[in-house]
C-alpha cells in the first residue's frame, strides 16, 4: 500500500471463507485475519515429513552470497582440525619416552643391556615379553629423558594453541556468514509480504504469519549457528582421525570402523521418527502464537464479554498440543546422543582389548596404542556430535520449510513492464462490466457498471455481504477483477503501477491504525518530509487540533502501538487527518466515522465537504449525515447495484433504500436534526 493509505483493508464482505477450525472466543485477529490456522505448507498436511534433502540444498544455496566467508571458514577449520589431529600422535611419543626411560632404569639397576634382556626372556620361553622388549627404542640413557619429554609437551601445547586460534577465527567467520544470511532472509521475507495478495492474509491468523518471520527464522539462525561450524569440524575430524588411525594400525582402524554402520542405522532410524514430530511442534507453535496475539489484541473485548475462561481453555488446548509435540520430538531425537555414547563405549572397549594384544606382541608401541585410543575417541566423538545435532537440524529444517513456504507463496500479479498512467488525473472512475468472485463457484459481483465523475461523492450502502468493501478493494487493486475493467481517467488500472495508483488514493477504514510514535508522525505517515505547518493545518481541518492542544506534549505526544492513550474517536480523527494531508485524487472512507460521536461527526462532515472539493470520494457508511450529502447513493445487494440516485430520489422511489432508511436511519435522523 502506498504511503497515502492509512490502513490495510479488512476482510471484504463476502470474502473467502476462513481456513481451518475456529480459533477461540476472542475477536478477530485484526482486519483481514479472520481465518483459522491454515496448514503451514500451503495445503501440505502437517502430518507428513518434509523434504529434508531438498530443503538442506536450498539452505546451502541461500548461503551463496556469503560463499567467500564460508570458504575461508572451511579452510581455517581444516587447518585447525589438522593441527588438532597431530596432537595425539606427537603426545604418544612422549608416552614412549617415559615408558622407555622406566625400562632403561630397571635394566640399568640390574646391569643388563636390552639385547641381554631379550635373550634371557627367549631362553625362559617368554616370547611375548621378548618381542615387547625388542620393539622398544631404549636409546642410551639410564632413565627418563625429561628434557625430551618437555620438548614434546611444549610442541603439543603449541600445536593445540594454533589449532584453537584457527578455530576461533573460523567461529567468527561462521557467525558473520550465518547472521548475514539471516539478515537477507528476513529482508526477503519482508519484501515477500509486501508482494503477497490480500487473499493470502485473509485465511491466516496474524500470529501464524508473524511466527514464520520471527520464531522460525530465529530458530533457523540458531540451528545454523550451532551446527554449521561444528558439523564441518566434526566431518573434518572424522576424516583426519581416520587417516591417522590407518597410519598407526590398519587392523585397529578396521575394528574401530565396525561401529560406524551401526551408528548410521541408529541415527537414520531415530531421525525419521523425530522429523514429523518437529513439524508438528512448529505448526503448534504457530497456532499458539496466533491465539495469544489474537486474545491479547482483543483483551478488552474478551474481558467485556466474560470469555476469559473460554480463551484459557483454548490456550490450554494449543499449549497441550505444543507440549505433546515438543516432548515427542525432543525425546525421540534425544535418544540419539545416549545411543551413540553406548556405541562409542563399545568401540572403546574393542580398541583397548585389541590394542593391548598388539602391544603385548610387540607389533605396536605403547605410545602408538595410546594415540590410537585417543584417535578412536576423537573419531567417535564427532560421530556422536553429528548425531546429536540431528535434533537441531530436524527442528531447523522444519522452520526453514515454513519460511520457504512463505517465500514460495503465490504473489500478486506482476507489474506491467511499461505501466500506463493518466495524462491528467481528474478522478473519473469507471466500472465497466466488472465481475469478481473469491470462490470460482460463487460469483460475488457480476457485470457491474458504474461511472463516477470527478469531484463526486458516492455513498455505497447495503446489507452485510453485499460487496461494498469489495468494490473499493477492487479499485485499490487489493484484489484483481475476474472480468471487465476498472478505469481511472480512461486508463485501465490493471495496466497501471500499483504504487502509483495507491499514491493517488487516500483510504480511511473503520479500524483506526496507529503506530508507536508522536501524533505528528502519525498524521504525516502518508506524507514524508511534510512541514509542521501543513500537519497542523490538516489537524485543524479535521478537528484533531482541538484535542491535541489539550495534551501536555501537544503534537509531540507519543502514542503506544495500539493508540490506547487516546480515545477511539480521537484515533479515528488522526487517521482522517492523515488521509487529508496526503491530498489524494480519490478518497475512500469505509465506515470511517463509526467510532466518532454524532456531534463530532457533524463537524468532521463539514470539514470533509470543503476538503473533498475536486476529489472523487467513495463513502461506505450507515450514518445519515454522510448519506444525505452524497451526490450519488448506490444501493448494493448480492454484488449488484440495485438502486442509485440522490437521497431524496431514492426515498421517493420507495424501494430498497427507503426500506433500509426506515430500518436503520430514521432514529439517526431524529438525533442529528
Amino acid at each position: 500500500m502506498s504511503s497515502s493509505t492509512t490502513q490495510r483493508p479488512g476482510s471484504p464482505a463476502g470474502g473467502p471463507p476462513a481456513g481451518g477450525p475456529p480459533r477461540g472466543p476472542g475477536p478477530a485477529a485484526g482486519p483481514g485475519f479472520r481465518g483459522g490456522p491454515a496448514a503451514f505448507m500451503s495445503g501440505r498436511s502437517t502430518e507428513k515429513a518434509l523434504d529434508f534433502k531438498g530443503s538442506a540444498r536450498r539452505l546451502v544455496r541461500m548461503l551463496r552470497p556469503q560463499r567467500v566467508l564460508v570458504l575461508c571458514a572451511l579452510v581455517l577449520g581444516a587447518i585447525g582440525v589438522g593441527f588438532s589431529v597431530l596432537g595425539p600422535r606427537i603426545l604418544g611419543h612422549a608416552t614412549d619416552l617415559i615408558f622407555a626411560g622406566v625400562i632403561n632404569r630397571q635394566l640399568a639397576e640390574r646391569g643388563v643391556t636390552q639385547e641381554q634382556a631379550v635373550a634371557g626372556l627367549e631362553a625362559q620361553g617368554n616370547t611375548t615379553q621378548a618381542d615387547l622388549f625388542r620393539s622398544l627404542d631404549l636409546g642410551t640413557g639410564t632413565g627418563i629423558d625429561f628434557a625430551a619429554v618437555a620438548r614434546v609437551l611444549v610442541l603439543v601445547a603449541v600445536i593445540y594453541v594454533i589449532a584453537s586460534a584457527f578455530m576461533y577465527v573460523q567461529a567468527r567467520l561462521t557467525t558473520a556468514a550465518v547472521q548475514s544470511a539471516m539478515r537477507d532472509l528476513r529482508g526477503a521475507s519482508q519484501d515477500k509480504l509486501s508482494r503477497l495478495p490480500l487473499s493470502y492474509f485473509d485465511g491466516r491468523p496474524r500470529g501464524e504469519v508473524l511466527s514464520r518471520v520471527t520464531n522460525d527464522i530465529d530458530n533457523l539462525a540458531q540451528t545454523l549457528q550451532q551446527t554449521m561450524s561444528q558439523m564441518v569440524n566434526s566431518l573434518l575430524t572424522i576424516v583426519g582421525t581416520l587417516a591417522m588411525m590407518f597410519w598407526i594400525s590398519w587392523l585397529l582402524a578396521l575394528v574401530a570402523l565396525v561401529t560406524v554402520p551401526v551408528s548410521i542405522l541408529v541415527v537414520s532410524f531415530l531421525g525419521k521418527r523425530a522429523q514429523p514430530q518437529f513439524i508438528k511442534q512448529w505448526a503448534a507453535t504457530g497456532r499458539l502464537n496466533g491465539h495469544i496475539e489474537e486474545v491479547y489484541t482483543g483483551h478488552a473485548l474478551v474481558t467485556a464479554f466474560g470469555r476469559q475462561d473460554e480463551a484459557r481453555r483454548t490456550f490450554d488446548e494449543h499449549n497441550e498440543a505444543l507440549y505433546d509435540a515438543g516432548f515427542r520430538s525432543q525425546f525421540v531425537s534425544g535418544l540419539i546422543q545416549p545411543s551413540m555414547m553406548l556405541i562409542g563405549n563399545l568401540n572403546y572397549v574393542l580398541v583397548a582389548v585389541v590394542g593391548g594384544l598388539r602391544v603385548a606382541s610387540g607389533s605396536l608401541s605403547l605410545g602408538s596404542v595410546q594415540a590410537f585410543i585417543q584417535y578412536s575417541r576423537q573419531f567417535s566423538q564427532p560421530l556422536s556430535q553429528v548425531a546429536g545435532m540431528a535434533n537441531l537440524l530436524q527442528s531447523g529444517i522444519a522452520s526453514a520449510e515454513r519460511v520457504f513456504a512463505l517465500l514460495d507463496a503465490e504473489e500478486q500479479s506482476a507489474e506491467p513492464a511499461s505501466p500506463a498512467r493518466p495524462t491528467h488525473v481528474r478522478g473519473r472512475v469507471e466500472f465497466d462490466h466488472v465481475s469478481f468472485r473469491y470462490d470460482p463457484e460463487k460469483p460475488l459481483i457480476d457485470d457491474l457498471s458504474l461511472s463516477v465523475e470527478p469531484g463526486q461523492t458516492v455513498a455505497i450502502v447495503g446489507p452485510t455481504g453485499a460487496g461494498k468493501t469489495t468494490l473499493v478493494n477492487l479499485l485499490m487493486r487489493f484484489y484483481e477483477v475476474t472480468g471487465g475493467q476498472i478505469r481511472l481517467d480512461g486508463v485501465d488500472i490493471a495496466t497501471m503501477d500499483r504504487e502509483e495508483l495507491r499514491a493517488r488514493t487516500g483510504m480511511v477504514l473503520q479500524d483506526a491504525w496507529l503506530f508507536g510514535g508522536s501524533i505528528a508522525d502519525n498524521i504525516a505517515y502518508g506524507s514524508p518530509d511534510v512541514s509542521q505547518e501543513r500537519i497542523v493545518a490538516a489537524a485543524q481541518a479535521t478537528h484533531v487540533d482541538q484535542f491535541v492542544r489539550t495534551l501536555p506534549e501537544g503534537y509531540d505526544t507519543v502514542l503506544d502501538d495500539e493508540g490506547e492513550n487516546v480515545s477511539a474517536g480521537q484515533r479515528q480523527l488522526i487517521t482522517i487527518a492523515r488521509a487529508f494531508l496526503a491530498e489524494p485524487s480519490i478518497l475512500i472512507l469505509d465506515e470511517a466515522t463509526s467510532s466518532v460521536d454524532t456531534r463530532t461527526e457533524v463537524l468532521i462532515q463539514r470539514a470533509m465537504n470543503s476538503l473533498r472539493a475536486g476529489r472523487t470520494s467513495f463513502v461506505i457508511a450507515h450514518r445519515l449525515s454522510t448519506i444525505r450529502d452524497a451526490d450519488v447513493i448506490l444501493v448494493m445487494d448480492g454484488g449488484a447495484i440495485v438502486e442509485q440516485g440522490t437521497h431524496q430520489q431514492l426515498l421517493a422511489a420507495g424501494g430498497a433504500y427507503a426500506a433500509l432508511y426506515s430500518a436503520q436511519f430514521a432514529q439517526a435522523a431524529v438525533e442529528v436534526d
